[in-house]
């Protein structure tokens, strides 16, 4: 068994579109869109924003493959898959819950505490300040996003290699790409509003597909451990 190209494109499509990190570049773009004098410098602060997403979300991965890899190789392989492949199975069907009950209960979001400074930042972003901003979205959205990362992480961690390394940058340039084309589309004139109010009609859908993909690769995770190892 191994960690297919189709498995990582998949699973990273998925994970762009959580509603977490789009309603952030849109809330950004909505406040550039207003204050920027030259949609250049909407452009050069979105560009940096989104860049240190990336940096950020490819450093964490590589430094939980590393962790993993270690635990792996002192004989905890087994326990590593099963306990990460629960873990994404019932951030599977939380996200499941929200498609038919969001806002009861627990839900996988960017932490309340959290929400207040980033709107703070934005509301005052420069392009230095989004390297802050950048940084700061990409450390507490995790919660949000971080289910199918963490499994696909967990996938590579098992035997890796310069290839897995390949893998893990082309997941993080699709997570990336949703952010890329809003940017894009705010650019060339697309109301952000509008965007906004699409991402709103459609966040239950977008929750409802991560949650069923989680608990598939939980379902595999686990496999992949258990069984793969034999």
């Amino acid at each position: 068994m191994e960690v297919t190209l189709p498995i990582v494109i998949t699973t990273a499509l998925v994970d762009s579109i959580n509603p977490c990190a789009i309603g952030v570049i849109l809330l950004l773009l909505g406040v550039l869109l207003k204050h920027a004098k030259e949609k250049a410098v909407m452009v050069k602060i979105a560009a940096t924003y989104i860049g240190v997403v990336f940096l950020v979300y490819i450093l964490s991965g590589f430094g939980l493959i590393w962790f993993q890899h270690i635990l792996i190789g002192l004989g905890f392989a087994t326990i590593v898959g099963t306990f990460v492949g629960i873990l994404v199975i019932l951030a599977g069907f939380i996200e499941i819950k929200d498609f038919f009950w969001y806002g009861r209960g627990f839900s996988l979001a960017i932490p309340k505490k959290y929400i207040k400074p980033i709107q703070e930042r934005i509301a005052h972003v420069t392009t230095s300040g989004a390297v802050v901003l950048g940084a700061l979205v990409a450390m507490v959205e995790l919660p949000c996003t971080g289910g199918p990362y963490l499994a696909i992480t967990t996938m590579l961690a098992k035997q890796f290699s310069m290839l897995d390394a390949v893998y893990l940058v082309i997941y993080n340039l699709i997570f990336i790409l949703p952010l890329v084309i809003i940017s894009m589309l705010a650019y060339y004139g697309v109301n952000v509003g509008a965007m906004k109010e699409w991402k709103q009609k459609k966040k239950k859908w977008m929750r409802l597909i991560a949650g069923i993909v989680m608990i598939l690769l939980g379902i595999f995770l686990i496999y992949y451990y258990q069984v793969g190892l034999h």
